[in-house]
């Protein structure tokens, strides 16, 4: 049957689950979340967790690899900046996929990479910050065939979801982590795209600012010294008051 593609048939540890309401139109259905970021991955939790999905995560493409060769989730949702290579590619992948296709969306924090993720062969695009639990619902649900939609009407919950500001804490601290390996200019880079996006999602402004800088001044070919240590001061402060933003 074709809706058999969408219930995970192939996870070994998925259980039998009841069928989708009007309440948790996702029950019996499992998302991957391949994406770096602990806090836009716990705003992903919290929205799966309302809409009755179970979720999972992979946080480079070499890890949802290894996810996909085990089970075949129902949807998968991709950081298009990720630490090992190019969200797009493993949507790429995906797309091509024949049998058991899964529901692709691409995330990111930069809305100017919604027509690569397009043509990549994504079914929709969710802006960072994720927050809404209607436009996530409405998301996943218009990409998935007709028989898995739940019956009846559906109430529209536009209920937003606030992740705990410690995973924040925990996305500043992978980056000190990356800045204290002398990190190369491809890594400078991604350090960059990374902290642009989670900073946006929890209203850091001076982060944000601070990543951005560093990413205009690496894609006109400069030197970016003073960028950097910029980064590395911020995060240094955030770390020692806990986030105190």
């Amino acid at each position: 049957m074709e809706s058999e593609s969408f219930m995970d048939t192939n996870d070994p540890f998925a259980a039998t689950y009841p069928a989708p309401t009007a309440t948790r139109p996702l029950l019996g259905l499992t998302v991957l979340v391949v994406e770096d970021s602990r806090y836009a991955c716990e705003a992903m939790r919290l929205l799966c967790l309302r809409s009755g999905a179970r979720i999972r995560r992979a946080d480079c493409i070499r890890s949802a690899r290894r996810h996909l060769q085990v089970y075949r989730p129902s949807v998968v949702v991709v950081d298009m900046g990720l630490p090992d290579g190019n969200g797009a590619d493993l949507i790429t992948e995906l797309a091509q996929v024949e049998a058991e296709k899964s529901v692709i969306l691409a995330t990111s924090a930069d809305d100017t990479l919604v027509a690569e993720a397009m043509a990549a062969g994504a079914q929709g695009f969710l802006s960072k910050p994720i927050t809404s639990l209607a436009v996530f619902q409405q998301m996943v649900l218009a990409a998935l065939p007709a028989d898995r939609q739940p019956p009846g009407l559906r109430a529209i919950i536009d209920e937003q979801v606030s992740p705990d500001q410690i995973a924040y804490h925990d996305d500043i601290n992978y980056a000190a982590e990356l800045l204290d390996n002398l990190p190369n200019d491809k890594a400078l880079d991604y350090i960059a795209q990374f902290l642009s996006g989670v900073a946006r999602s929890v209203e850091d402004e001076r982060m944000e600012q601070a990543a951005y800088a560093l990413a205009r001044r690496r894609a006109a070919g400069e030197a970016a010294i003073s960028e950097t240590a910029q980064i590395a001061g911020l995060i240094q402060q955030r770390l020692a008051t806990k986030i105190a933003i």
